[in-house]
């Protein structure tokens, strides 16, 4: 597996689920400050010029939670998704694609400063969104109660990033779900990887990963 990545983008999110399935995996960086996302070759993986990008044989997938889905598939050992008839499947699906489809949205809304159109927009509004997010949380430890699944891996990255940056109020429920997120081996490899040095190098020694 390829992954073209940038430190502090979206990519983050990719490298925390690869630690978490124990991939096998390559690190080719595109540096989007010095315009390197604009690239034909690039452009031809992924038209809309954003990282990250992963690529296994002739696989190409170009979102960050379109990868964690995959890998989470394409990696049952590692336990990352509920299999496709089990009870929690929907509940994971759902909670997958919340911050993409429903988080983001709404941090955009809020940002903006304008009101959306509740029935027409799919998330809703902001307030909703928190709601049903922290009804979610409150489950605990994980989304799926007892059970890490990619699911976390793209809630802890939308929501981490949203109280980093001060678009999401800090509760103690939020707060406890990112420490115990940021807490996992997998994530701390990822965010050394993260920091650096920018350039593709090998990713530190984790867990034996199985081969392809």
């Amino acid at each position: 597996m390829k992954l073209h990545w940038c430190p502090k983008t979206r990519s983050f999110r990719a490298l925390w689920m690869l630690e978490e399935a124990g991939a096998a995996y390559e690190r080719v960086l595109v540096d989007i400050r010095a315009g390197a996302q604009q690239d034909p070759a690039f452009l031809a993986l992924n038209p809309m010029a954003k990282v990250p990008v992963l690529e296994h044989g002739a696989i190409i997938i170009a979102d960050s939670t379109a990868i964690c889905a995959w890998l989470a598939d394409r990696l049952p050992e590692a336990g990352l998704a509920p299999s496709l008839n089990h009870t929690d499947r929907g509940s994971y699906l759902q909670w997958l694609i919340f911050p993409a489809a429903y988080m983001e949205p709404a941090l955009v809304e809020r940002q903006g400063g304008w009101k959306t159109n509740t029935h027409a927009h799919a998330w809703g509004d902001f307030d909703r969104v928190l709601a049903a997010m922290d009804a979610g949380l409150q489950k605990g430890p994980w989304l799926l109660g007892e059970h890490f699944s990619a699911a976390d891996v793209t809630m802890g990255t939308g929501l981490g990033w949203g109280l980093k940056f001060g678009m999401i109020p800090a509760t103690p429920l939020r707060t406890a779900y990112i420490e115990r997120c940021e807490a996992r081996p997998a994530y701390q490899r990822a965010l050394a990887i993260d920091a650096g040095p920018e350039e593709a190098a090998p990713p530190p020694a984790g867990p034996k990963p199985p081969q392809d």
